[in-house]
C-alpha cells in the first residue's frame, strides 16, 4: 500500500483525529474536526486525481499556516521587537517526490505551475509570481548544501487573500516543510526555515519585507521577536493558551484595498529614517529615546511633525511588544488587553496608518474601529492588523459578547466579514506521512 493510500485511509478510520484537531478544532467542536477532516480528504483525492504519481509513494501531509501580527506595528523595520502567532487557517498539501529535477504545483483554483531546478539563479520574468518564492526557497535551501529535488504538490488554502495574515509566508513555508522533509532530513530549523522564505520574497519575488510574517508562520503559537539583529534576531515562543482566555480572535475585513498604497508605506519607513538620520543612525532602535526626546524641537523643523509622532509610535509600541509577551507568560490576559488598546490607540494618532491621505473619503478602519469599540463597550482589545491605511482590523472580543459583536460588524462590513480564527501551537509541519 503507498503512503498516499495509508494516509486516505488514516483520514477515514479517524486514525489522524488528534493531529488534526490540534491544527483545526482549537474550539473543541466537532463539525471543526469534521470540516478538517473532510478537508484533508480532499486534497489527498486531488493529489491523486492530478498527478501520475498520484499513488504517492513516499507522499505526506503538510501544512503552512497564515499568522496574525499581535504586537509592534511597523516596529520590525527598524529593528525592534515584534509579537505575532501562527493561527488556523493555512494552505494544506499532500506532496511527494517525482524523481526529476521540477516541481509541480497545483494550486486549488489557480493555474498549474511548474518550477525547472536546472537553474535556480532568479529569473527577472518571474517577479512578483509564486514562481518565483518556489525557485526561491529551492535556491536558498542548495546555498544551504543540500539538494533539493522534484515534487509534485496538491495545494488548497484557507489564508485569507488581502487580510495582513500573509499568504505568501504561508506558501513560503509550505514549501521549504516539503523540501526539508523529503530532501534534507528535517534538518533545517523552523526559523532557518522562516528565513529561506524571507530570502525568496526579497531577492526572487522583490518584495523587501521583514522576517516577522514568515517567523509566525514557521515557529508556531506566540511568538516574540527581537530584530536587533536581523540577521539573528532572538526569537522565544510565549507560553500561553489563548483558548483559555475566555476571548475570541477576530479579524474584520474592512472590503478596503491595499492597490497603490506603496508610498504610503514608504513613507512610515522614510521618516522613521529620517529621524535615525538626525542622529547619525539608520534605524530608530539604534538611538536612544532620551536623546530622541532631547531633540524634538529641533526634530519638529528637520524633519516633521509626522515624522516625530510616528518615531513617537516606535519607542512606545517596541516596548509594548516586549510588555505584551510578558503579560501573557504571566498568564496575565487583562493587561495583555489593555496594551492592545494602547498599540491600536497609538497606531492611529501617532503612526497615523487606518487611512490614506491620498484618499480621505475612504476611511474604512477608522469606521471599523469605531464601531467595534461601541460593541465592545469597554471591554476587550481592538486595533488596527497589520501594515494598515485598508485591510484588516484585528479583535478580542469576550466570548459572551462574540455573537452580538459579529452581527454588529457583519451589519457594518457585511456577511462573512468577521472571521474567527485561533492561535494554533504549531507553525509549519509535516501532518502525516
Amino acid at each position: 500500500m503507498s503512503c498516499c493510500e495509508t494516509i486516505h485511509n488514516q483520514l477515514r478510520s479517524h486514525a489522524l483525529d488528534g493531529a488534526l484537531a490540534a491544527l483545526y478544532a482549537l474550539d473543541g467542536r466537532a463539525e471543526s474536526l469534521d470540516r478538517a477532516r473532510a478537508r484533508a480528504l480532499r486534497v489527498v483525492e486531488g493529489f491523486r486525481s492530478t498527478f501520475a504519481s498520484g499513488a504517492g509513494e513516499n507522499a505526506a501531509l503538510f501544512s503552512g499556516p497564515g499568522r496574525t501580527e499581535i504586537g509592534g506595528n511597523h516596529t520590525d523595520h527598524q529593528h525592534g521587537h515584534v509579537l505575532c502567532g501562527s493561527v488556523d487557517l493555512d494552505m494544506l498539501a499532500c506532496a511527494a517526490p517525482n524523481g526529476e529535477p521540477v516541481i509541480r504545483i497545483h494550486s486549488q483554483g489557480y493555474p498549474a505551475l511548474e518550477v525547472g531546478l536546472d537553474q535556480l539563479a532568479p529569473r527577472p520574468e518571474e517577479r512578483n509570481t509564486s514562481a518565483a518564492l518556489v525557485r526561491g526557497v529551492a535556491a536558498r535551501v542548495a546555498q544551504l548544501g543540500y539538494r533539493p529535488g522534484g515534487f509534485d504538490a496538491w495545494v488548497t488554502s484557507t489564508v485569507l487573500s488581502g487580510s495582513g495574515l500573509s499568504s505568501s509566508a504561508a506558501y513560503e513555508v509550505l514549501v521549504g516543510n516539503i523540501l526539508n522533509h523529503f530532501f534534507c532530513g528535517g534538518q533545517i530549523t523552523p526559523i532557518d526555515l522562516a528565513k529561506i522564505g524571507q530570502a525568496a520574497e526579497n531577492d526572487y519575488f522583490g518584495k523587501p519585507c521583514g522576517l516577522m510574517d514568515q517567523m509566525g508562520s514557521s515557529v508556531g503559537g506566540a511568538v516574540a521577536i527581537d530584530f536587533a539583529d536581523p540577521s539573528a534576531p532572538a526569537v522565544r515562543q510565549v507560553g500561553y493558551d489563548f483558548s483559555r482566555s475566555g476571548h475570541a480572535l477576530c479579524i474584520l475585513d474592512t472590503g478596503s484595498c491595499h492597490a497603490d498604497l506603496t508610498d504610503d508605506y514608504a513613507d512610515i519607513t522614510r521618516e522613521m529614517g529620517a529621524v535615525a538620520a538626525h542622529f547619525g543612525r539608520q534605524v530608530l532602535r539604534e538611538v536612544p529615546e532620551s536623546d530622541f526626546r532631547a531633540a524634538l524641537p529641533e526634530l519638529r523643523r528637520s524633519c516633521g511633525d509626522r515624522a516625530v509622532l510616528r518615531a513617537m509610535h516606535f519607542y512606545a509600541d517596541d516596548r509594548r511588544a516586549v510588555q505584551e509577551a510578558d503579560a501573557l507568560e504571566a498568564g496575565d490576559f487583562p493587561r495583555f488587553l489593555e496594551l492592545v488598546n494602547a498599540s491600536g490607540l497609538s497606531s492611529s494618532l501617532n503612526l497615523q496608518n487606518t487611512w490614506s491621505v491620498s484618499d480621505p473619503r475612504q476611511q474604512a478602519i477608522p469606521l471599523t474601529l469605531a464601531v467595534g469599540r461601541e460593541l465592545l463597550e469597554g471591554t476587550g482589545a481592538i486595533r488596527v492588523h497589520g501594515g494598515g491605511f485598508a485591510g484588516t482590523v484585528q479583535a478580542f472580543v469576550p466570548e459572551d459578547r462574540l455573537e452580538g459583536f459579529r452581527t454588529g460588524m457583519e451589519r457594518l462590513l457585511g456577511e462573512g466579514t468577521c472571521h474567527i480564527l485561533h492561535i494554533r501551537p504549531q507553525g509549519g509541519c509535516v501532518i502525516a506521512v
